[in-house]
C-alpha cells in the first residue's frame, strides 16, 4: 500500500465521497481471510499436540505471531509519523493512526491468548512477569495516543503531535521484544533460542511445530496488519471528508 495509492484512492479532499474499494484491497481481504484460515488449520488440527502441555500450546500460534503483526503496525505507525512531519500530508497521518489502531488490536490478541495459556501453565492468568509487564506498558501507551488524538481539536496540531508521540511510542515496542534477553528474571519462554533458566513452559520448535508456526509468523506479520491498515486508511479518508465538509458549512453559517 503505497502513498501513491493513497492519493488515487483515499483523497478526501478530490472526492465528493469515499470512492468502492479498489480491487487490489478486495484481492487482498481475501486471500488475508483464506490465508488466517489456513494458519489457523494448520496450528489448532493439523500439528501435533504438545506432550507437556497439551492443547493449550496451540494459542502460541496465534500468541506469537499477533505479536509480530502488532510490531509491523506500530512500525507503519512509526513510518506515517516521519513522513508526515516530513511532508504535512494528511494521508501519512491517515497511515499512522490505523497502524497504531491495528496494532493496539493485534497486541490485545497477543496478552489475551498469553493470559489464557498462563493461567493452566503458571496457574494465574496474570503476573508481573518483565515480559507481560512491558506488553501491558506498550499497549497503555498506545491506547494513551488515541485519548491524545481525542484530546486535540485543532486537527494540524493533533496531527503533529500524534506524529511525534507514535515515533516515541516505538521504543515500548522494541523494549518488549527484546525484554526476555535482557532480564534473566522472567519465567517468559523464548521461542527462538534457549529460554532462561527459570522459564516456564518451554515452547519445543520440532519439525511440524515449525511448520505450523512459520506460515502464521508470514500471515499475521504481513497480511492480517496490512489489509487492516489499509481498510482503516480509508475509513479515515471518509471520516477527514465528513469533518471538512462540516467545517466548510459552520464557516458559512458564522459569515
Amino acid at each position: 500500500m503505497s502513498a501513491s495509492s493513497l492519493s488515487q484512492h483515499d483523497n478526501p479532499s478530490a472526492q465528493a465521497v469515499v470512492p468502492r474499494a479498489p480491487r487490489n484491497l478486495l484481492i487482498l481481504t481475501v486471500v488475508t481471510a483464506v490465508a488466517v484460515l489456513v494458519g489457523l488449520y494448520l496450528g489448532l488440527v493439523w500439528v501435533h499436540t504438545d506432550p507437556d502441555q497439551g492443547q493449550v500450546q496451540r494459542l502460541f500460534y496465534v500468541h506469537m505471531p499477533s505479536f509480530f503483526g502488532a510490531f509491523a503496525a506500530f512500525g507503519a505507525a512509526v513510518v506515517g509519523g516521519i513522513a508526515y512531519l516530513r511532508t504535512r500530508n494528511p494521508r501519512w497521518d491517515a497511515l499512522a493512526v490505523s497502524g497504531v489502531e491495528v496494532g493496539l488490536a493485534l497486541s490485545l490478541v497477543n496478552l489475551l491468548t498469553g493470559s489464557v495459556w498462563a493461567r493452566p501453565i503458571w496457574n494465574t492468568w496474570w503476573t508481573w512477569d518483565p515480559r507481560l509487564t512491558s506488553a501491558a506498558i506498550m499497549c497503555l501507551t498506545y491506547a494513551a495516543y488515541l485519548m491524545l488524538r481525542g484530546a486535540i481539536e485543532n486537527p494540524d496540531t493533533r496531527r503533529r503531535f500524534s506524529a511525534v508521540y507514535a515515533i516515541l511510542a516505538f521504543s515500548t515496542v522494541i523494549l518488549t521484544l527484546i525484554i526476555i534477553r535482557i532480564r534473566p528474571d522472567t519465567i517468559h519462554p523464548v521461542v527462538v533460542g534457549a529460554s532462561p533458566q527459570n522459564a516456564e513452559g518451554t515452547f519445543e520448535a520440532t519439525r511440524s511445530t515449525a511448520v505450523a508456526l512459520i506460515p502464521n509468523l508470514l500471515i499475521w506479520t504481513i497480511l492480517v496488519p496490512w489489509a487492516l491498515m489499509w481498510w482503516r486508511v480509508r475509513l479515515q479518508a471518509g471520516i477527514d471528508w465528513v469533518a471538512a465538509r462540516k467545517a466548510a458549512v459552520m464557516e458559512r453559517e458564522g459569515n
